[in-house]
């Protein structure tokens, strides 16, 4: 993977695809323009959010996903499954039960991800210490990590350099398997991820030079797999010679919001849902209402992981659940009370610190200043034509974007609607030509009638 790419899970399906505009709409980095009557992403303003997938009306937006028989190639299969995996399920199911069956689908060891937390809390406190560029970010969320390289470049010295628990436990419990001498081409690490920014992230790793995972795994389609497994083969003895520890009070909320933010030192603020985090930090760059901040825990989704775009179960029910199992949970992290563990924790501590994150040179002008603010001239030019209604009409979702995508050369003034009407009406456009560059936009006969479309008469006959 070059290291001027990102490599995205999220695709858009062109069968499905009927150029809505709702995903343009909602996607918080203007990613997405109409083309053709089918969304298109750009690839290099995409965080990998997941807004978009959440927003189709259609299921036209999918995330691109590893096999799961690939598990199958290697001979130690270890699953990473994160808390929120487990707190989707009903109180009355086990989690040792939930284990047994994620053995019987293939996996040979189950780890719970967030084991690690505590070690990574450490490695990130003592990184605050000394690091200046306050306030502090988390580096937990590859989606605010990407955010922040792409929209908030100025950021990315502020990101803490720490490993977040899915890599550490990653390293940690291969090690222990290594440790067991079993060769390292034999061990699979796969991670059931509650998004799609951690399938890209695991294809494209930021401030790491490779990833440790070998493969991730959609979460709704793992638990899918395991609901209908329980429902059609019900034991109530299953996973009793299972000792699956428990897992830490800690790392149970550690994926939720403020799970990071009341484990840091002095003033922290957690925000959750990406355009909040937006809007904060757009206020944190331009004004001086934000002072004093040591730590920002900031999360793409909603209510955190519990609110994934791949997450099966209700994300409110999630959460009330881990907080009970939370309660009822241990105070101390397993791996540091486990002597047998030392070795690889070791080993663990010195490998958590990451590189440093690079912007990306991905602003909508280029990466030279003084092409960039001749660029932001000529914006601010063309939006002294343009009408400022945003109506995305023109296949972009607003008339900033238009006018960017202007100057860039990807479109020109007559996309706008109005504007083209005005030009008819002064003969500077014939109606035949205005018809055309709406088609390139919508697609051929998209303005003839059809009452099987979405929301007509006779809908999907």
């Amino acid at each position: 993977m070059r290291h001027d790419t990102f490599y995205h899970a999220l695709k858009v399906d062109a069968e499905k695809c009927f150029g809505c505009t709702h995903c343009m709409n909602q996607c918080p980095t203007s990613a997405i323009r109409i083309k053709d009557g089918i969304a298109d992403i750009r690839k290099d303003w995409c965080v990998d959010c997941g807004e978009c997938m959440r927003a189709c009306p259609v299921d036209a937006i999918y995330v691109e996903q590893d096999d799961f028989e690939t598990i199958f190639d290697y001979k130690y299969r270890v699953l990473l499954i994160p808390s929120v995996f487990i707190g989707q399920f009903s109180k009355h199911i086990r989690k040792e039960e939930i284990v047994s069956i994620l053995h019987d689908l293939g996996f040979t060891h189950v780890y719970q991800v967030e084991y690690t937390a505590d070690i990574v809390n450490q490695a990130m406190l003592k990184m605050a210490e000394t690091k200046g560029n306050k306030p502090h970010i988390s580096p937990f969320c590859p989606a605010i990590v990407r955010l922040i390289q792409v929209r908030f470049p100025s950021l990315t010295d502020n990101i803490l350099t720490i490993m977040p628990p899915i890599d550490a436990s990653a390293i940690f419990y291969k090690e222990l398997l290594l440790q067991k001498g079993i060769p390292s081409d034999e061990i699979g690490m796969f991670y059931v991820t509650p998004c799609a920014a951690k399938i890209a992230a695991a294809n494209s790793p930021v401030g790491e030079d490779k990833s440790h995972i070998d493969g991730v795994i959609n979460m709704d389609f793992l638990y899918n797999k395991v609901f209908h497994y329980l429902k059609q083969n019900p034991d109530p003895d299953r996973g009793k010679d299972l000792n699956v520890p428990d897992l830490y009070d800690k790392g149970i909320l550690w994926s939720l919001t403020n799970g990071e933010a009341d484990n840091m030192l002095g003033r922290c603020i957690a925000i959750d849902e990406i355009h909040n985090v937006i809007e904060f930090l757009e206020r944190l760059e331009t004004t001086d209402e934000i002072q004093n901040v040591d730590f920002l825990e900031l999360r793409a989704c909603d209510q955190s992981c519990a609110g994934g775009v791949l997450m099966a179960g209700n994300r409110f029910l999630t959460i009330e659940r881990l907080k009970k199992r939370a309660q009822a949970a241990p105070s101390v992290s397993l791996i540091q009370e486990d002597e047998k563990y030392r070795e690889a924790l070791n080993y663990l501590e010195g490998k958590l610190q990451i590189n440093k994150i690079p912007p990306r040179t991905m602003q909508p002008f280029g990466s030279e200043m003084e092409e960039a603010m001749k660029r932001m001239e000529q914006v601010r030019n063309m939006m002294c034509f343009l009408p400022g209604i945003d109506c995305g009409a023109c296949g972009a979702p607003n008339c900033q974007s238009l006018a960017q995508d202007i100057t860039r050369r990807e479109a020109q003034l007559s996309n706008c609607v109005f504007l083209q009407r005005m030009m008819e009406k002064n003969k500077k456009l014939n109606s035949d030509h205005a018809i055309r560059i709406i088609e390139k936009t919508w697609g051929k006969d998209r303005l003839d009638k059809d009452c099987r479309k979405k929301g007509a008469k006779y809908e999907g006959m």
